[in-house]
């Protein structure tokens, strides 16, 4: 569950640490004074766009960063080890957005991508925001809902991939067949200039081989020479080097015995004739191994003259034509492959069998959490006041399939402005859809595996008796989740196990945003305010008792 949050410079806000415990919260505060900010904070930790425009009036960076008990959350923690990142029990999500719009994301200190943070934050927190009830007029939220109140989202993805697996085999037996002709010509040049390269037999390591080889026949004379003249000067010629060194060495070996001072010019002296020794040993090895070989000259030159004619013919480097061999390769092989017509059809039908069996065994998942989710959110509908209302999830077949499956998913209300079922755009006015989004999200957050529900002002519309019943659900969610909710409704509030008031504050003309947890003497006067508005009479207050001690 969420433990903690440290916001910095985030809109009107300029420092703010939040504890937080189990159970449901309400967050409640006057229009403008920054309730939904607390949440878009949250919401940016968790990898949500990062947009200047959330850092404050005059600072040069916004700063979130959010700390969550993971301890019992096996899913987050294999996720955070496959990710090689640290995992003590907590984990420490951080955001940091530049007045320029970018930002660094950090896990558990880290650097990740806003990916990552995306990521792991679907294990830990869903949030309801205010405008859940539009999104539910979408036919694609209308089915992700659906799939993932059924845990069919991975099923989903499959089929979605197979139907594109399918779909690109079906295009190219298509274009195998319209472009047969135009294949086999490609198909034969490329075989003509890969048996020209295959015949060359040529490596890219080869190439430094031959440039060193050449070098070293073309020049074997003056090499030949050189060494000679080396030996001579050292070894074999009047004066040579070596003799003169060696009479120098034993004449100051015995004018070291009577001067100690001249031991380490004598030992110095030593180590030279060793390292004319050995340079006169190289020097005889290589004199034997380099001779004068005209007709290898000739034949690696030939070598390299036709390794230069093919680069040139195909306009690259002499390195590039094992590279450029290896793609005619893979084209050659993509050719043959396409004009295998009555192969291709026969991939393309096992695409489809493999699309259709998935997508039936998607079809099948859904019939059945259709008829689960309709029963239970036309229970939850009877308690939030639309007693007359049957809530139903219709599945309409689409004509050969398509990427999310062989059916729409389509939410249908029946019972509110007509008997038969039609779509929710179609029957429900404002007020009414916001119970019924609210109906749909505690049913489905009741399946969920993420410990923190978030719901931002998803009681709009709504008040009286069905406000006392709608606090009442997030209370009984509370006791298996992590619950907060922004709300203006005082019977919601009065549910709530702790309560968080936001507030606005001017210091030297400058507005900032800050929450106090509320205790039993100042909840009751939040709650008069909420019922009564500027004016806070001993009635409100009176009320305010009421619900507190009704809740």
């Amino acid at each position: 569950m969420l433990l903690h949050l440290a916001i910095r410079d985030f809109v009107i806000v300029d420092r703010l640490e939040l504890e937080f415990a189990r159970g449901f919260a309400a967050l409640t505060g006057e229009t403008g004074a920054g309730k939904s900010i607390l949440i878009d904070a949250l919401a940016l930790a968790l990898g949500e766009r990062a947009d200047p425009g959330v850092v404050r009036s005059g600072r040069e960076k916004a700063e979130v960063a959010a700390t969550f008990d993971v301890e019992a959350l096996p899913p987050v923690r294999q996720w955070l080890a496959a990710q090689d990142l640290e995992d003590e029990g907590q984990l420490i999500l951080r955001r940091v957005v530049d007045s320029g719009g970018r930002s660094r994301a950090y896990i558990n200190g880290s650097a990740c991508t806003v990916q990552q943070l995306r990521e792991v934050g679907e294990y830990l927190v869903d949030i309801h925001g205010q405008h859940a009830h539009q999104s539910l007029l979408r036919a694609d939220a209308q089915r992700q809902l659906l799939d993932g109140h059924g845990g069919l989202l991975e099923l989903a993805r499959e089929v979605s991939g197979a139907w594109k697996s399918w779909r690109q085999l079906e295009s190219a037996l298509e274009a195998a067949r319209a472009g047969s002709e135009a294949s086999a010509r490609e198909r034969d040049m490329l075989a003509w200039q890969l048996q020209e390269l295959e015949q060359l037999g040529f490596s890219a390591p080869e190439w430094a081989e031959l440039e060193a080889e050449q070098r070293r026949l073309a020049h074997a004379a003056s090499l030949i020479e050189g060494a000679q003249f080396a030996l001579g000067a050292l070894v074999e010629g009047e004066g040579a080097c070596e003799s003169l060194v060696a009479s120098v060495a034993d004449r100051l070996q015995d004018m070291a015995r009577v001067d100690e001072e001249l031991e380490a010019a004598a030992g110095m002296l030593q180590s030279v004739q060793a390292e004319i020794s050995e340079v006169v040993s190289i020097l005889r090895r290589y004199s034997d191994r380099v001779d004068l070989d005209p007709a290898r000259l000739a034949e690696v030159e030939r070598r390299m003259d036709a390794v230069l004619g093919l680069a040139r013919k195909h306009r690259v480097d002499p390195v590039q034509l094992p590279e450029l061999q290896q793609q005619w390769r893979v084209r050659l092989d993509g050719l043959q492959e396409a004009a295998d017509v009555e192969g291709l059809a026969d991939k393309a039908a096992a695409a489809a069998d493999t699309y259709r069996q998935l997508a039936g065994r998607l079809s099948a998942g859904r019939q059945q959490v259709a008829q689960e989710l309709g029963a239970a959110v036309s229970a939850q509908m009877r308690d939030l006041a639309l007693g007359s209302g049957r809530f139903e999830v219709a599945l309409l077949p689409l004509e050969g399939g398509a990427a999310q499956g062989l059916e729409q998913v389509e939410f249908r209300v029946a019972g509110l402005a007509a008997n038969e079922a039609r779509p929710l755009a179609k029957v429900a006015s404002g007020g009414e859809l916001s119970r019924i989004s609210l109906a749909l999200q505690v049913v489905t957050s009741r399946n969920a595996s993420v410990p923190t529900l978030i719901f931002d002002e998803v009681d709009v519309g709504i008040g009286g008796g069905v406000a006392e019943i709608v606090g009442r659900l997030l209370h009984q969610l509370g006791a298996e989740r992590q619950v907060l909710c922004v709300t203006h409704l005082p019977q919601v509030a009065a549910r709530a196990d702790w309560h968080w008031q936001v507030k606005k504050a001017d210091r030297d003309g400058v507005v900032t945003s800050r929450i106090e947890a509320l205790e039993d003497v100042q909840r009751v006067e939040e709650l008069a305010r909420m019922l009564g508005g500027v004016e806070i009479t001993e009635t409100t207050r009176s009320h305010a008792r009421e619900l507190l001690q009704g809740a």
